[in-house]
C-alpha cells in the first residue's frame, strides 16, 4: 500500500517494547524483559519479513527506543518512521513528566530532538502522543507541527487518540495525515473507524494484540514479571490485573480460538487479520521485542484478512459485556 508516497506492507512494528524501562514517578510504565542486542536483531527481523513502517515515540523508553531504531535502520531510506511528541522526558532517570502541561513551545525542541535520536533529517509522521486533550489545547500544538511541516523537518503529522471529535477538529488541517487508535477483537472502536475512513487518513491500530493478551503467550502459570506495564493497574492495562491476563478476556480468547486460527493461522496472526478485515487500509503495529514476536506477527502478511462469514462467527462467540467500549482514552 502507499504510504506518503512509500510502497509498504499493511503492518508496522510497534517499538514501545524495545523501549525498555520508563517510569511514571515510581510506577513503571514501560515493557520488562528488552535486551537491546535482541531488540536491534528484531528490527532487521521485521526488515527481512518485509515491514518497512516502524512506530515509535520520544516516550519509549525515555528515547531509547529511537536510538535503537537510528542504529538499526542506518542507511535505509525506504521505511516509514512514525513518532510522537507532547510528553517530556528525562533521558538520564527514565521518567516521563505525565501530567505535565504541553506547551506550544515545547513541540518543536521536542520534534529537533527526536531528530537527533533518529539521525534523520525527516521524520514522516508526527502524531501527538496526548490522547484526550481538548481540541482546543492542541490546536496551538498542531500549528507548530505545521511549522514543523514547513520547514521540511517532519512530512506530515497526525494524533495518536481514541477520541473521535479530535479527529474531527483537525482532519482538514494540510498537514494532517493519520490517526492512530486502539482496535482489537475486544475493544467497539467503529466510530474512530469510520471518522478516520471518511476523512481519508492513514489509519494506524495500536494494541491490535491486547497488549500481548491475544497471542495467547499469558496465563495464570505465565505471568507478567515485575517492572512491566500490565502489572501497574494503569487504566489502558484493561486486559490485565496483577500481572495476570483477566480470566474472562482468556474465555473468550479461547472461545474464538478455532475461528481465528482459521486457514493455519496462529493466534497473533488471527487477531491482526481480524482487524484487516475490519478495514483493508488498517495498519497494524503490533509491539515486538523479540524475533519470534515480529516474524509471528509477520507471517499474517501471507494470510490476509480472516472471511466474513469466520468474522460474524468471531462476533456471535464474544459476549457484548466484554466488549471495551471505546472513544475513551486508553
Amino acid at each position: 500500500m502507499d504510504f506518503l508516497g512509500k510502497d509498504i506492507a499493511p503492518l508496522g512494528m510497534g517499538c514501545w517494547p524495545i523501549g525498555g524501562e520508563m517510569y511514571d514517578g515510581d510506577t513503571p510504565i514501560g515493557y520488562s524483559g528488552t535486551d537491546d542486542a535482541t531488540s536491534i536483531r528484531t528490527i532487521h527481523a521485521a526488515l527481512d519479513a518485509g515491514i518497512r513502517l516502524f512506530d515509535t515515540a520520544a516516550a519509549y523508553g525515555a528515547g531509547h527506543a529511537d536510538r535503537l531504531l537510528a542504529q538499526a535502520l542506518r542507511g535505509r531510506d525506504d521505511v516509514v518512521i512514525v513518532s510522537k511528541v507532547g510528553i517530556p522526558i528525562n533521558e538520564t532517570t527514565k521518567r516521563l513528566e505525565i501530567g505535565t502541561p504541553a506547551t506550544p513551545d515545547m513541540i518543536l525542541p521536542q520534534i529537533e530532538a527526536c531528530l537527533r535520536r533518529l539521525e534523520r533529517d525527516q521524520i514522516d509522521v508526527m502524531l501527538l502522543h496526548l490522547n484526550a486533550l481538548p481540541p482546543a489545547e492542541a490546536l496551538p500544538l498542531f500549528e507548530q507541527m505545521e511549522i514543523a511541516r514547513e520547514r521540511g523537518l517532519i512530512a506530515s503529522y497526525g494524533w495518536s487518540t481514541d477520541m473521535v471529535r479530535n479527529v474531527e477538529a483537525m482532519a482538514a488541517r494540510p498537514g494532517f495525515s493519520t490517526v492512530e487508535f486502539a482496535r482489537n477483537m475486544l475493544i467497539d472502536a467503529d466510530a474512530i473507524q469510520a471518522v478516520t475512513a471518511e476523512h481519508d487518513l492513514y489509519r494506524l491500530i495500536r494494541s491490535p494484540l491486547g497488549m500481548g493478551m491475544l497471542t495467547g503467550r499469558y496465563s495464570s502459570r505465565n505471568p507478567i514479571t515485575a517492572n512491566d506495564i500490565r502489572k501497574s493497574g494503569q487504566v489502558r492495562t484493561d486486559y490485565f490485573e496483577d500481572g495476570q491476563p483477566k480470566p474472562e478476556f482468556l474465555a473468550a480468547l479461547d472461545a474464538a480460538r478455532d475461528l481465528l486460527t482459521t486457514a493455519g493461522r496462529s493466534l497473533t496472526q488471527g487477531a491482526l487479520c481480524w482487524l484487516w478485515a475490519k478495514d483493508a487500509h488498517n495498519i497494524p503495529v503490533p509491539g515486538a521485542r523479540t524475533v519470534e514476536q515480529i516474524t509471528d506477527s509477520a507471517g499474517a502478511l501471507a494470510h490476509g484478512p480472516l472471511p466474513a462469514d469466520v468474522m460474524a462467527e468471531i462476533d456471535r462467540h464474544l459476549p457484548k459485556s466484554l466488549i471495551l467500549k471505546g472513544d475513551q482514552p486508553r
